[in-house]
Formats: structure tokens, C-alpha cells, sequence
């Protein structure tokens, strides 16, 4: 079972590592000593309280979709020539890229400082990890 320090749980939640700390004395995560004595956490809990405190922001058009990835933020830089327009959000600690005619740029009214949503629907998406050892 892969286990996280408190720094790194405090990364994955976005939050400090005191706050990690008083989420293990309030008994929301539950801790353990590894073998160096680390105070370590279960990555399926820190996992399953992302989960729980996961609040997808509400569609700006209230339509549904089949799409599941929606990132909202904040258009930081606008880039456009005649045809083609480059639009980058900033969606939290990530940063979303889309490539667009310049007319759709133009007609959403994208430029910096604009609220957008970044609806993504993908057939390919690479995972990436550095642990060996699988659990199942």
C-alpha cells in the first residue's frame, strides 16, 4: 500500500502541513511511523478525502454532458493571429491549453482575466507513475 508523508499529503490536498496534522487529530486521516520513523499516511485515504472533497465547479451553460473532465479558471494569456488563436487557463495549481479558431476566441470573448471552462473529452490519456509495486 503506498504511503505518503505529511508533506507530500499536504501537496496532493493543497493545504499546509499543519492542516494535515489537525486532520489526523481530528481522526479524518489516520497515521502511522514507517520504518525511519516518518509519520506517514495511507495515499488510499489522502485518495478518498480528494475524492470526497471533490466539487466540480457548475456548468456556466447548466447543459449536460458526456464530457467528465471540466477544469474552470481564469484566462492568463491570449495569443491570436488571423485564423488560429492559443488560449491558456489557469485552472488551480494546473495550467490548460487550447487551441481554437481566432473567430471562436473572438466570439467567447476570451482575454486575460476571463472565466472559462476547459471541457475536455479524451479516448487518450497517458498515466504516468514511479511506483513498482502494484497492489493488485
Amino acid at each position: 500500500m503506498s504511503q505518503l508523508r505529511i508533506s507530500e499529503a499536504a501537496i496532493f490536498l493543497g493545504v499546509s502541513d499543519d492542516t494535515v496534522r489537525r486532520l489526523i487529530d481530528g481522526g479524518t486521516l489516520t497515521a502511522d511511523k514507517d520504518g525511519s520513523g516518518w509519520t506517514v499516511i495511507p495515499g488510499a485515504e489522502v485518495a478518498a478525502l480528494l475524492r470526497e472533497r471533490a466539487r466540480p465547479p457548475k456548468t456556466q451553460t447548466g447543459v449536460q454532458s458526456s464530457a467528465r473532465n471540466h477544469f474552470t479558471g481564469i484566462v492568463t494569456k491570449v495569443r491570436a493571429d488571423q485564423i488560429m488563436a492559443q488560449v491558456e487557463l489557469q485552472c488551480g495549481p494546473f495550467r490548460v491549453v487550447s487551441l481554437m479558431s481566432a473567430e471562436a476566441a473572438h466570439e467567447l470573448g476570451l482575454e486575460p482575466g476571463s472565466i472559462a471552462t476547459a471541457v475536455v473529452k479524451s479516448t487518450n490519456v497517458v498515466i504516468e507513475s514511479a511506483e513498482q509495486e502494484k497492489a493488485w
